[in-house]
This record gives structure tokens, sequence and C-alpha cells, in this order.
């Protein structure tokens, strides 16, 4: 199979966890004769000091035109003071609103041979659920700014039925394949936003009846996630406290470094990324875990149909946790470097 992938570095750990991600997805092509032809792009920090812009019109244009995206991670304190629409994270947001990726997929899941976590294992060991974060509206999104005294700020929260029923679809239709089971967490004592999703969401799933429908305000559902994972199966929220739940939810796995995750629309092209930032200070290290990077390419491995290749992949990377060939994030005792742990996988799929 033949297929045109853009790639886009970033910042910071970015160049590196990429570089193990392609090496272990180039693996995966010789084994099965797949040929995959990589478009290296600019956005973030980067490009802004190629540009003067975070994202291009033209790495948007190829990004739209290629099979699928493969994102790394952007972010550098030095561009904090930029004014809006010139720091690094605007690239993604563009990039994302562009694409018309409306959803952000996270799933969440306990690694056996990781005994980091604070969580007791017998609480944990059995986690497996997913995030569905609304991606395009809400907060990030809506109008910002100060008063002419700078004394006062405001961030508009805006969400219209349409963009809510598009991700109820797309979360409903998961759950059918999962355990039939969605938990919508909002703020519905409080917020108007978060009454319009309560109310739209309870009208879709109406279309739903074989799936159970749970709410949850974003407040117990913080304590939920933690306390009682396994009630979890398919999380449906919007865009800030998906930011924040997928964030916390890390603490499952013991790592924002194995987080990976997947942006979907309507256009069938979509943006796989680890969920974690740039880490500037560990920047040329090799003290990087490239794992939710790895695991990002075995989610776009999956959208391609490549089922099997995501499941060696998968197998792959649980190997290299189990026997210890991993990063000083989870593996304190004897950590590896990003590069070790890139070499073993890509060995382990050679080798299978």
């Amino acid at each position: 199979m033949k297929k045109y992938i853009s790639i886009i570095e970033g910042d910071g750990i970015g160049p590196e966890i990429m570089k193990q991600t392609l090496k272990v997805l180039n693996a995966i092509t010789k084994k099965y004769n797949h040929e995959f032809h990589y478009n290296f792009l600019f956005a973030g920090g980067v490009a802004i000091e190629k540009y003067n812009v975070p994202i291009t019109e033209n790495t948007i244009k190829n990004c739209i035109e290629s099979d699928s995206v493969l994102f790394s991670c952007v972010g550098d304190p030095k561009y904090d003071c930029n004014k809006i629409g010139f720091r690094p994270e605007d690239g993604i947001l563009k990039l994302r609103k562009s694409m018309r990726l409306y959803c952000n997929i996270r799933p969440i899941l306990f690694f056996p041979g990781i005994n980091i976590s604070p969580i007791k294992q017998e609480i944990i060991n059995k986690a497996d659920f997913i995030i569905y974060r609304e991606l395009t509206g809400g907060i990030y999104f809506g109008k910002k700014g100060r008063s002419k005294n700078l004394r006062k700020a405001y961030d508009y929260c805006v969400y219209s039925k349409k963009e809510i029923i598009r991700i109820a679809k797309v979360a409903f239709d998961a759950s059918l394949l999962r355990k039939k089971k969605v938990t919508l967490v909002d703020k519905a004592n409080v917020l108007e936003t978060s009454k319009l999703w309560r109310e739209t969401v309870k009208e879709v799933s109406l279309d739903y009846p074989k799936v159970k429908l749970d709410y949850l305000y974003i407040d117990n559902a913080a304590i939920q996630i933690i306390k009682n994972p396994n009630n979890f199966d398919i999380i449906l929220t919007d865009n800030m406290f998906g930011d924040i739940l997928s964030d916390e939810s890390s603490v499952i796995s013991g790592s924002l470094g194995l987080l990976p995750s997947a942006s979907i629309g309507d256009n069938k092209k979509y943006l796989f990324e680890p969920v974690h930032g740039s880490y500037p200070i560990a920047k040329g290290k090799n003290i990087a875990n490239p794992i939710g990077c790895i695991l990002s390419a075995a989610m776009m491995l999956d959208y391609f149909g490549m089922l099997k290749e995501k499941i060696l992949l998968e197998k792959a990377v649980k190997m290299s946790i189990l026997n210890k060939i991993s990063t000083e994030d989870i593996n304190t005792d004897n950590p590896s470097g990003t590069e070790e742990v890139g070499n073993y996988i890509e060995k382990y799929i050679f080798n299978y």
C-alpha cells in the first residue's frame, strides 16, 4: 500500500521522538511491503524562526492534500510573550481548524511493567477508556482580549448544537464497538454551553438505545477518573475539559510520554500526535519518551486499515516496557535513551 504522509517534527524534543517513530514505521513498511512517502513540513517555533508565522498556508495545503499528518509537538518559553496568533501553539490550532478536525481521540491505558503511578495497581490495572474531546470550538477558539487598561480580560466560550451533535455521534458510534457506555462530562449546573451540551447529547442518545449515557460534572469526573477509572469507557466532553482530563489521566499510565491521540473530522484526512508538549529542557539529551509518538503512528496504521501492522507495533511497544527498555520518566532504576527505545522496537518488528 502506498501512502503520502505529512511529517511535522515541531519544537523541543519533537525531532528526536519523530526520528524514532519514522524508524519504527520504516520497519513496518519493509516487513509488510508498504510504501510510505514523507513530506517534512514546519510548524511551531521552528516555523516562526523560518517564516515569521507558526504555520504557513503552504504547510496547511500540503497537510490537507496528504493521506494523513504525523505531528510531534510544539512550544518554547521564548515565544510566551508573542501576541495571540504568533505563538507556536497557534500553528497546531490553525492546522486543526483548517483541516476541520473537530474530534480528538485519546486512549487511556494501563501498561503492565510500569509501577510508578501514585495510584494503587489494583485500582488501575484494568483501566481502558477513551476520551473524545471536541477540538475546534469552545473557549480556546472564542473571542478573547484585554481591556485598554489591561486590568480586565475575557475568553468567550461558544458552542452550537451542530458542533456538539457531530462529535457526539462519533463517540456513540465508537461505544457500540466497545462497552456501550458514554459519560458526558460538563458543568451544566453553572455554564450555559454545558447545558446545551447536556440537552443535545441527550437528544443524540435517543438514536442509540443500546448505549448507556451517564453525566458527570467536571469536578466529580476529575475525582472519579483517579478513584474508579474502570467505571469509564467513552468520555465525551468539550475542548477545555477534555484537555485537562486527558492530561490528568496520564497518571494512570504513569507518564504523559506514553499517550497517543488522533484528531479526526469530516474530510477523512486525519492528524496523529502524542498528547505531551515539547519538553524544551530535555531537547537534545536523548531522554525523551518516544512511545506516545510511536503509538500515535500505530493509530495511523489502524486508520489506514493496516490492522496486523498496528497490532505488531503495539506489541513491540509493550515488550519494550516489560523488558525495561524505556526512558527515565517510566524507568527510574535503569533508564534507556530515546534512541535505544526506538532501536529495540525496530529490532523487535524485524525479528517477529
